[in-house]
């Protein structure tokens, strides 16, 4: 984890995931006008100037969490889109879903992480919007934070396949467009793979 961190090098996992998070902004972007969607405390006013690879790198710059924590991340971004389906992902919540699932995820895996006011910096962001996301964030998610072993495997193996597919990365249900979800309680892995598969997405 330490060559993780230290390494200026941007991991595949960083590339996937904002490629993957793009995708699922765009497609949402496309139909928000014919879907019921509330506005939250997430959306700007406008699409922010920064690309969401470009916002993730940062973060991956100054952030410094371990690798485990982006795709817990992740699972949690997946969490919310689940339980707030009226929130999707789009091009104008996309970056402060992205910041808040980070830091929450550092947090909750993470020995040492940075407090709120640091990663309001990373994020563009002041102090008092990065704790009221934070808190919305958490109650979107029911505070349903933990992450099982096999859970997180099942993620990791499902990244790992769509990094190895690559074209396209994503294959959207046509009756689910505005949402890519796993089953948690899908089969169970060998838990010992968790760190091998980890090592193959830096």
């Amino acid at each position: 984890m330490a060559e993780f961190e230290n390494s200026e090098e941007i991991p595949k996992v960083i590339t996937f995931l904002s490629s993957l998070l793009q995708r699922v902004a765009e497609t949402n972007d496309v139909f928000r006008h014919l879907n019921s969607q509330k506005i939250s405390i997430f959306h700007g006013l406008t699409r922010p100037a920064i690309s969401v690879y470009g916002y993730l790198q940062r973060i991956f710059k100054y952030a410094y969490c371990s690798p485990s924590c982006y795709i817990t991340a992740y699972i949690y971004l997946d969490r919310f889109a689940k339980k707030q389906p009226l929130l999707p992902i789009n091009s104008f919540n996309v970056h402060r879903l992205l910041i808040t699932s980070v830091l929450v995820s550092a947090k909750f895996m993470d020995d040492i992480f940075y407090n709120n006011a640091y990663y309001a910096k990373v994020g563009g962001i002041s102090t008092a919007e990065m704790n009221l996301l934070e808190v919305d964030f958490l109650f979107g998610l029911g505070f349903q934070l933990n992450v099982t072993p096999q859970t997180f495997h099942t993620y990791c193996c499902y990244i790992q396949r769509e990094m190895l597919q690559q074209s396209p990365p994503l294959h959207f249900p046509p009756s689910n467009l505005d949402h890519y979800y796993i089953n948690e309680d899908g089969p169970t892995h060998q838990q010992q793979l968790s760190l091998q598969l980890i090592h193959n997405l830096v």
